[in-house]
């Protein structure tokens, strides 16, 4: 168990939420993940880090994993202009994480508050929803609640969308 995983348990044993932890090789993309989520009672994402078009705001996006999210669209939703995604070291710098291993559980890093979470409205009506701890062989599950627990600790602005 690598440290950004152990912080991440830490820091929901702390909350006093409850997770399941599934071990699997290493997955990047959701392709990838989708084999290894044979068994994993839960409603599975992918997480999008994004930044603005001066670079100057960042997001982190949350939706059902079986979605394509239409960059233009969502800017339009975010009320910012144009959306890329951010690069490898503004992951590292604001969410403490490499490629294929974004997560909401990063915010964690995120000391300042400066990533703004979009959470697909869709996601509310799961009972479980799974993430990465930070690091990509490992799939944890946590209740919806629970999830929503964890966000209103870290303090980061969060909004429901529809994607």
């Amino acid at each position: 168990m690598t440290p950004l995983e152990q912080e991440v348990y830490a820091y929901l044993n702390a909350l006093g939420i409850l997770f399941e932890r599934h071990e699997h090789p290493p997955v990047v993309t959701v392709e990838e993940a989708e084999r290894q989520w044979a068994g994993i009672e839960a409603t599975h994402s992918k997480n999008l880090f994004l930044r603005n078009q001066k670079g100057d705001r960042h997001y982190l996006v949350i939706v059902m994993h079986s979605k394509r999210v239409d960059l233009r669209a969502l800017a339009g939703q975010i009320g910012d202009g144009k959306l890329s995604f951010a690069s490898s070291d503004r992951m590292m710098t604001h969410l403490g994480v490499t490629p294929g291993s974004v997560s909401p559980f990063g915010l964690i890093n995120d000391h300042n508050h400066h990533v703004r979470v979009f959470i697909d409205r869709d996601l509310k009506s799961a009972a479980r929803l799974s993430f990465h701890p930070n690091v990509n062989t490992v799939t944890v599950t946590i209740s919806t609640a629970d999830f929503e627990r964890y966000l209103a600790a870290r303090s980061n602005a969060v909004q429901y969308i529809h994607v």
